[in-house]
């Protein structure tokens, strides 16, 4: 890449000190031309932000309150001076070479608007967390590759449906094109949304083995949490209803209810997310957080539908059904 081209790295945080402090001192070590760094602090009570300047002298947005990850991103987004916008969560460590891969897929490819990142589990670093991303067709997306020993199977660049909004890499004129995060998503799926709508618009994506990061899952809200639970489910139905084509949206339901019948299945076997929901209180609560996800979600389709609208399509329904099916999440995978 050029060395004027600048880069700007966006770190979204809320009271995560000192994993804060490892992403920083991970990108301090990146081995990439001239890129600049800006922390958006959503109210941190921990010292977060008052650390990120004193030691590393950053850049700091501060929010007074929780703004979520798609405002707290959209805010990093327009201070940005970079051609390429970089996003790394404050719970994830970037390899010394992350941010000059990341910047290599975009070189001589202008049809490429976004880069996904290699992601390992950063407390086995030998399994994969994410390596871009598939989806189901009822809108639940899923990482590539989650879970998995990594033995190789991610280690050759291609064509991507998504990256995974820890750590990614989008073109500036791009955003200015499609528009940021979709701020009524809050957190959670809101990579999804926005890769979706990059995808609708002709923009493809390019996943990079080269650049690496280790990542400590549910540092946020915990994976065991019904607010994390809600805020996907809620997400998953607005992502369908603003983007899909309506060919697909009368199948949803059929597709929800094969998800979670497997899902229940896996769970009887150890395996799945809903597993770490033990017992009938557990479940109950699963179903409670769908529940409440699904009517905030009912709430706001009347705005959904209004911006669904507005979404730039260069691409038809039956492409955009194919684009689906090629990057379908296998349904043993995805539970």
């Amino acid at each position: 890449m050029p060395g004027h081209t600048l880069i700007s790295v966006i770190v979204v945080n809320w009271n995560r000190r000192e994993l804060l402090r490892a992403c920083l001192e991970s990108l301090a070590r990146q081995q990439a031309p001239a890129f600049e760094v800006i922390v958006v602090d959503n109210g941190s009570a921990d010292g977060s932000a008052e650390m990120a300047e004193r030691e590393f002298g950053t850049h700091v947005i501060r929010n007074q309150e929780n703004r979520g990850f798609c405002a707290a991103n959209n805010q990093g987004i327009a201070a940005a001076k970079g051609e390429f916008i970089a996003l790394l969560n404050n719970d994830a460590e970037a390899y010394p070479g992350w941010l000059a891969a990341l910047a290599c897929a975009f070189e001589g490819r202008p049809e490429v608007g976004m880069a996904a990142s290699k992601i390992l589990v950063w407390e086995d670093p030998r399994r994969i967390d994410k390596a871009g991303h598939l989806i189901w067709p009822d809108g639940q997306n899923r990482g590539r590759g989650t879970g998995s020993l990594d033995e190789g199977q991610f280690d050759r660049p291609e064509e991507a449906l998504w990256p995974d909004g820890c750590a990614a890499m989008y073109r500036r004129s791009m955003l200015d094109e499609i528009g940021g995060f979709d701020e009524d998503f809050f957190a959670y799926g809101d990579d999804a949304e926005l890769g979706m709508r990059a995808r609708l618009a002709g923009w493809r994506c390019l996943y990079v083995p080269d650049a690496v990061v280790r990542h400590h899952r549910g540092a946020t809200l915990g994976l065991d949490s019904a607010r994390r639970l809600a805020l996907i489910e809620r997400n998953r139905v607005l992502l369908a209803f603003k983007l899909f084509p309506w060919r697909l949206l009368w199948l949803n339901g059929p597709y929800y209810m094969a998800r979670i019948l497997a899902g229940l299945r896996a769970s009887r076997e150890g395996a799945g997310d809903v597993a770490r929901f033990t017992g009938l209180a557990g479940k109950w609560k699963v179903a409670r957080a769908l529940a409440a996800g699904d009517l905030q979600a009912l709430a706001l389709l009347p705005r959904m539908l209004r911006k669904r609208g507005r979404v730039l399509r260069r691409i038809s329904a039956a492409q955009t059904c194919a684009l689906l099916r090629r990057y379908r999440a296998p349904l043993r995978e995805l539970v």
